[in-house]
């Protein structure tokens, strides 16, 4: 999505006014399409003048105060929007899917426990090494497509390194996830061919890592040692209450919680670094120095985070920013979407906030999520996403392809499949 041109877009609310009174379904239609084309001028005019956009479908939340206070209170504002989906394809409860039940508390310090954050700097390593072999090898012509050759296989090679979990093969665990994200984060509409691929790719994935666990469980009576990765780590540290498919079912977890969402995130932060020229120059000249690079990357990221809404469903009638002009009840039922991607943009929170700028604080970044359901390899993830993107910049000749090469294809809208660059020295035809 390039930068927004204020002068050309507005007048949603009155045209979805107009279509509601006329049809719903098609008011219902034209939001979608907005959410997924114009979003940032949508979520502009809903700040200003809708802050709490009620719909008869959903409910949108826009404002930084009210995003916070939706994912924060979990007992109010559950992941029952998508857990159960996520629970049919793992074929048992999901931490994801729950909201601050003793497993929860238990199974998220387990994990927390085995993802340490101080193993961040060999995570880097491990990443940069991954990014360049995959840059060497790419094809020359002057082209990059960096969704398959260099973003997932990023990603898929730290899951079979780190996580410890391999797949059969990268493109296997890379299509079990993607089934499985599918239906759990973007099938609003109830598709049953995806509920059906995701109970499926789910059922694959747990069996498995069901034969990856009793291949440890077989190496530690034998009595020799396991990896040093994630998965080695929880079958080291769990005690004996938790069963072996707790340990499946949360290592599952990992891939699912990762191999979509950072090369989403790499996708959208290259993007946007394109679009702006003299930022990417910027960048480009700092890309030696990890420390002064990183934050080129989550302020790219701050204006097209890869997860744009987040569901929630409102368990109890529940008065959303009580005490201001813009409260309002959501009642029991109402399916509810956070927009942090609108938060973000919010200037009684964020300064500037149509301002490039590298000093925005941690505070100021949701899209690693907020609250009970946070990302809980936040300085893992982000290593991962920053590096990778450093590696790129590193090599000479990055530079936008004009359409139709240059347009990222989506799956339903959100998951990138082909991001064409360019690298290296530009092919001349002829």
């Amino acid at each position: 999505m390039g930068v927004v041109d204020r002068a050309t877009t507005g007048g949603y609310l009155e045209r979805y006014d107009d279509a509601l009174a006329k049809d719903p379904m098609s008011a219902f239609g034209l939001v979608r399409e907005w959410m997924r084309t114009d979003w940032r001028s949508l979520f502009a005019e809903l700040r200003e003048r809708r802050p709490v956009f009620v719909t008869p479908a959903f409910t949108v939340v826009t404002r930084f105060a009210d995003v916070t206070e939706v994912l924060s209170h979990e007992q109010v504002f559950s992941v029952r929007a998508f857990g159960p989906r996520l629970d049919a394809a793992l074929g048992a409860p999901f931490m994801l899917g729950r909201d601050a039940t003793p497993m929860n508390w238990r199974e998220k310090g387990l994990m927390q426990f085995v993802l340490d954050p101080r193993d961040a700097a060999d995570v880097r390593e491990l990443t940069g090494r991954l990014a360049d072999e995959l840059l060497d090898a790419a094809r020359p012509g002057g082209r990059l497509e960096a969704v398959h050759g260099l973003f997932r296989p990023v990603a898929l090679g730290v899951c079979a390194r780190y996580f410890g979990v391999p797949g059969p093969d990268p493109q296997t665990l890379g299509g079990w996830t993607r089934a499985i994200v599918a239906d759990g984060f973007a099938n609003f509409g109830g598709d049953p061919h995806l509920q059906a691929a995701s109970v499926k790719a789910g059922g694959e994935l747990v069996d498995h890592l069901s034969d990856r666990l009793a291949q440890h469980r077989a190496t530690l009576r034998a009595g020799r040692d396991l990896p040093d990765d994630v998965f080695a780590r929880l079958v080291r540290a769990c005690p004996p209450a938790v069963t072996d498919d707790r340990i499946v079912v949360n290592m599952a977890g990992l891939p699912l919680g990762f191999v979509e969402s950072a090369p989403g995130a790499m996708v959208e932060a290259v993007e946007q670094l394109l679009l702006r020229p003299r930022v990417l120059a910027q960048a480009v000249a700092v890309a030696d120095d990890p420390g002064r690079f990183d934050p080129y990357v989550w302020e790219a990221l701050r204006f097209s985070p890869f997860f744009k809404l987040l569901p929630r469903l409102c368990e109890r009638d529940h008065v959303l920013a009580a005490g201001t002009p813009r409260s309002t009840v959501i009642p029991a039922g109402t399916f509810v979407l956070a927009a942090p991607a609108s938060a973000m943009f919010d200037a009684d929170v964020v300064p500037e906030p149509e301002e490039f700028r590298l000093d925005r604080p941690r505070h100021h970044h949701l899209f690693f999520g907020s609250g009970h359901h946070a990302c809980l390899g936040v300085h893992l993830a982000g290593v991962v996403i920053a590096e990778t993107v450093r590696r790129l910049l590193l090599r000479p000749g990055l530079r936008p392809l004009p359409p139709p090469a240059g347009h990222v294809e989506r799956t339903l809208g959100i998951f990138p499949d082909t991001f064409t660059i360019g690298l290296g020295a530009e092919r001349r035809e002829g």
